[in-house]
């Protein structure tokens, strides 16, 4: 059995080490009230058995409690107090620098916690370190100077989740979508140099790299881009291409027909395109930013935002291209062909693509075929997102998340009356944990409501944290984003503020655990008919809120549904330590993300699908729903059934699969999850090799793919995880 340290690292389970620290305590007290040794060897059994019923990795304050606990049970009151004493003393100490044994910690790569809470950043790289370095310091002083005492308390207990306090010392916001229409039309700079409209396609898709490596270093979150914003510049090059061949033709003396003319130009043209996408996905996959990982971007593919036919037709082929080169993956160390975490695919299901016979029917089926093999791209109706995301002129839009999946809500630009999405962003999240929220209510129903009630106060507190923290920000802190197009075109020395009001961007609402919610106040799944409408109703309650504060305001929050990575787990040992094991509902060491059905709940995936698509709905700053499949690689047609479903029935939607590959043995099919010694690891069941630097393994947990494993609460999710179809 293991146990967590303080600074994070791992280390054994020493039943010794408790027995010494009683009889030290003991020790300490009036001969008289002492306890026996028998007594102390009984008390250190009891908690090494409480540690081992709890089926994790307890921390070393857990383990305290529980030492405490036994001492008092046993009567023996004066070492209790002894015990109590020598611990806040220590703690006091401790208190006095609260950073250095985490940043040692991570230098010396020994810190688990950190270790698995991004999984797609490696720590032991000396960039990722800085950054988490330069982050421990960001939360210290967070939680010592920059938020109020009851927020950090509130996060620390895991009532609610303060995300992203590692970068909330610094002026930065979450995530946004990238105008990268105006910065290439326009022009841009780039670290103090003036990068002009480009002349080819090629050149576009080199300077639309460096924008997002940009963009990704001066926010903390997701971005996103749309490829028909590089549509454009295909007509560029085509016609570049063809003054080249007619040049050449009349060197070589040669006259050939119109045909001929153009079947050279669009050869060459296609080559073009090729090389400028495997620019994108080359350059996003090696490209390392300032936070130490790959840029978290997401590639937009909608025929529909096309300005004319002809555009249209040119961003298909850049669509088309992009799938291409999506589905044949990167190579690794090996040589071997893999799947990319990065750069995310999204393809717009419409009515020009959705069935046979429709002209780009071929590019849908292309994305089925990469999906089954790569696990991108990820869908969006435009149908229904139509539908669901309608402005103040009953305008219905179509438009991608920023990142993984959080949807900025439906503006139009007060000045010209028109419908406006890139160029706006995110300002920050905070969760709430609504499986505390139940707990805390003992199933009363009234005290429920209440109680929820305060906790939303308490995320209305820290959401105007974090909108106090970006007022103020000055256009020079990030001048790629607020002075050269990215969001803004502010003048120098101009503060962003105008940009955090009116609607033009979003603040998040997040919250986790919806299904154990109401499977503790109701005792039966939040997709029982007789539960279903009161999981409807904590979801209306939480718009309402945003609603209300929106109002009071004139800032736009919004509901969203919460990508838990590391945070499932932190919440799932806060609820055991406050709860105790509660069967069905604590006794895992993650909780359900969002809305979603319970990951180990029998459900076929229309059903699921049919089910989600109500509360996607009501979650209007960003949700995401998926089905688990097998390999689907020689059934592409049911892959095809889904992608029509999801169309005719949810807005955004994903297909799970598996995607592994063992530099060992050579093995390509799932790497599995094993238990040893009450720790989760991977292993290759074909030659047994457990050691991560030599497999790789690729899985979607947060509506991205993460390739750097995860921590123990969402690797026992990932093992959990039965199949939809």
């Amino acid at each position: 059995m293991k146990i967590i340290k303080r600074n994070g690292a791992e280390a054994a389970f020493d039943i010794e080490k408790i027995a010494m620290a009683v009889t030290k305590a003991n020790l300490a007290v009036d001969e008289k009230v002492r306890m026996t040794p028998l007594q102390i060897r009984r008390i250190s059994e009891s908690v090494a058995l409480a540690c081992e019923e709890t089926g994790r990795s307890p921390a070393v304050e857990e383990i305290q409690d529980l030492v405490e606990k036994a001492i008092m049970a046993h009567g023996a009151f004066e070492v209790a107090k002894e015990y109590i004493t020598y611990r806040y003393t220590r703690n006091l100490l401790r208190q006095s620098n609260t950073t250095d044994d985490r940043i040692l910690s991570l230098i010396e790569c020994n810190n688990e916690e950190v270790k698995q809470e991004n999984a797609n950043k490696n720590p032991s790289i000396n960039a990722v370190q800085r950054d988490y370095m330069a982050g421990e310091v960001s939360k210290d002083i967070t939680r010592r100077i920059l938020l109020p005492r009851d927020v950090v308390a509130a996060h620390e207990a895991g009532i609610i989740h303060f995300h992203d306090s590692d970068y909330y010392a610094q002026h930065m916001h979450n995530c946004d979508l990238v105008n990268l229409e105006d910065m290439l039309q326009n022009g841009t700079v780039i670290s103090g140099t003036l990068i002009e409209k480009p002349h080819s396609f090629s050149t576009a898709c080199n300077i639309a790299t460096q924008i997002i490596a940009q963009v990704a270093s001066n926010q903390y979150g997701g971005q996103s881009i749309s490829l028909t914003h590089l549509a454009p510049f295909v007509q560029i090059s085509r016609d570049k291409i063809r003054r080249s061949v007619e040049t050449e033709m009349q060197i070589f003396g040669i006259r050939p027909d119109e045909e001929t003319i153009s079947q050279v130009v669009e050869t060459r043209l296609r080559e073009e395109i090729r090389r400028g996408v495997q620019t994108i996905q080359y350059q996003v996959v090696t490209l390392m930013t300032t936070n130490g990982q790959a840029p978290f971007i997401t590639v937009f593919m909608y025929l529909n935002e096309a300005r004319n036919d002809q555009e249209k037709k040119d961003l298909a082929m850049i669509i088309e291209e992009t799938l291409r080169q999506r589905y044949e993956g990167v190579k690794n160390e090996k040589g071997v062909w893999i799947t990319p975490a990065f750069p995310k695919l999204i393809y717009v299901l419409e009515e020009d693509n959705i069935g046979e016979g429709t002209p780009y029917f071929y590019l849908t089926r292309m994305a089925a075929e990469c999906t089954a093999k790569r696990m991108v791209p990820d869908y969006i109706s435009e149908k229904k997102m139509l539908e669901l995301k309608v402005d103040m002129n009953g305008q219905g839009h179509c438009y991608t998340c920023m990142g993984c999946r959080s949807f900025l809500t439906p503006y139009v630009d007060p000045e010209t009356n028109q419908p406006k999405y890139y160029g706006r962003f995110n300002q920050g999240v905070v969760t709430i944990n609504l499986v505390d929220v139940a707990l805390s209510s003992g199933r009363d129903m009234d005290k429920f409501w209440t109680i929820f009630d305060e906790r939303l106060e308490l995320c209305h507190k820290a959401l105007l944290c974090r909108h106090e923290r970006l007022k103020g920000t000055l256009s020079d802190a990030a001048p790629i984003l607020w002075q050269y197009g990215a969001l803004a075109r502010l003048k120098k020395g101009e503060p962003i503020d105008k940009l955090l009001y009116g609607g033009y961007s979003t603040i998040s609402l997040g919250y986790a655990g919806l299904y154990e919610c109401v499977k503790y106040m109701t005792g039966k799944s939040h997709t029982d008919e007789a539960a279903k409408p009161f999981a409807l109703q904590v979801m209306q309650h939480m718009n309402d809120a945003c609603k209300g504060w929106k109002a009071a305001h004139n800032i736009d929050f919004s509901l969203y549904g919460t990508p838990l990575e590391s945070t499932t787990y932190k919440f799932a040992k806060c609820l055991q330590k406050r709860f105790g094991m509660i069967p069905g509902i604590t006794d895992k060491s993650y909780i359900t993300n969002s809305y979603h059905v319970h990951v180990a709940e029998p459900i076929d995936a229309f059903t699921k699908l049919s089910f989600e698509a109500e509360f996607q709905q009501l979650s209007p700053g960003g949700a995401i729903s998926y089905v688990e499949v097998p390999n689907m690689q020689q059934n592409i047609d049911a892959v095809l059934e889904l992608m029509r479903f999801i169309y005719d029935n949810i807005m955004y939607a994903e297909l799970n699969t598996k995607s592994d590959y063992c530099q060992v043995c050579g093995f390509d099919g799932e790497i599995q999850i094993r238990e040893d010694d009450g720790k989760l690891v991977w292993e290759c069941p074909q030659c047994g090799n457990r050691d991560q630097n030599k497999m790789n393994v690729a899985r979607r947990t947060c509506g991205y793919i993460g390739t750097q494993y995860w921590n123990q609460g969402r690797t026992q999710e990932i093992r959990d995880r039965v199949l939809h179809l």
